[in-house]
């Protein structure tokens, strides 16, 4: 594996555009689904796309499957469980705040990714990658901090929603890259895509029953809307196989730093399509995010 180390910074950066595009596509289903309907779709439309990954990675590597170890369960229910409730969290920020600040917000993941990777993984980070960090999270913070009252941080509530829906981003990551390594005896293309495929299936199950017993219509609404709810999974597990790819090879809290580059995408959803200006403080804000990215990469 050690060859294709390097892989991760390109594996996030489809990983990064591709959950932008999904985000989008979830923000627009929530008022006709709800936010566990907007959140379910990811997973019940992605799972499909994500065993057509599988068998072409197999095809592709020729690996044969074998029982994962022990350690692999627990890790992928955490990560599992932690990314249905941080999309959730996510979904309800984003009615509360704007596309870029919600994102933002979230991207204050990398720095408690950082931790839990430590604790938890036992993951190194260097002195420099820790600095990385702190200046892309701090560019993070003032692109979202805007004057004015309702419009910056002076909201209590959906500020604490987003911080709360990033240290679930957090812990996920974490899990997800604690049941990769868990994945022996195949190449780490195949171990990512089979813990993909496994994580996919068992967020369905869970979401499916308990939306068919706590609000059986949204089940009935999200497969009348099955056209854009095809796409959002197609985008979700596409940038979800990206995202694994890269745990499989780098701390979690690496691949989570570069994936602050996530905002400058949003600035270019924000831009070209919702006609919002940016501003002197955002461009700053990018600015470090570049710095601190360039920094992590070079480290």
């Amino acid at each position: 594996m050690t060859p294709f180390v390097w892989l991760w910074i390109p594996f996030t950066l489809m990983g990064a555009a591709g959950q932008v595009v999904r985000n989008a596509m979830q923000r627009g289903l929530t008022a006709q689904l709800g936010t566990l309907g907007a959140t379910h779709i990811r997973f019940l439309f992605g799972f499909p796309f994500s065993l057509i990954f599988l068998s072409l990675i197999l095809v592709t590597t020729g690996d044969r499957l074998s029982w994962p170890e022990a350690g692999f369960w627990p890790w992928l229910v955490t990560g599992g469980m932690a990314q249905i409730i941080a999309t959730a969290l996510m979904l309800m920020a984003m009615n509360e705040r704007s596309f870029v600040v919600t994102t933002a917000y979230l991207k204050t993941e990398a720095i408690q990714a950082a931790i839990f990777g430590f604790i938890f993984l036992a993951d190194h980070l260097t002195a420099l990658k820790v600095v990385a960090i702190l200046i892309a999270t701090i560019g993070v913070v003032i692109t979202a901090l805007r004057p004015g009252g309702d419009k910056g941080f002076g909201s209590l509530k959906p500020t604490l929603i987003g911080l709360l829906a990033a240290s679930f981003f957090a812990l996920s990551a974490v899990g997800y890259r604690g049941a990769i390594l868990n994945v022996t005896n195949v190449s780490f293309v195949t171990a990512a895509s089979l813990t993909l495929v496994a994580t996919l299936l068992m967020q369905s199950i869970i979401l499916s029953a308990w939306l068919v017993v706590r609000s059986p219509g949204t089940m009935t609404a999200i497969f009348r809307l099955w056209k854009p709810s095809m796409f959002a999974g197609f985008m979700g597990s596409f940038a979800s196989l990206f995202w694994f790819l890269a745990f499989a090879l780098t701390a979690a809290a690496n691949v989570r730093t570069l994936a602050l580059v996530e905002v400058l995408f949003a600035q270019g959803v924000a831009y070209y399509s919702m006609k919002q200006p940016v501003s002197i403080r955002e461009l700053s804000g990018i600015a470090l995010i570049l710095i601190g990215v360039a920094m992590l990469v070079a480290g």
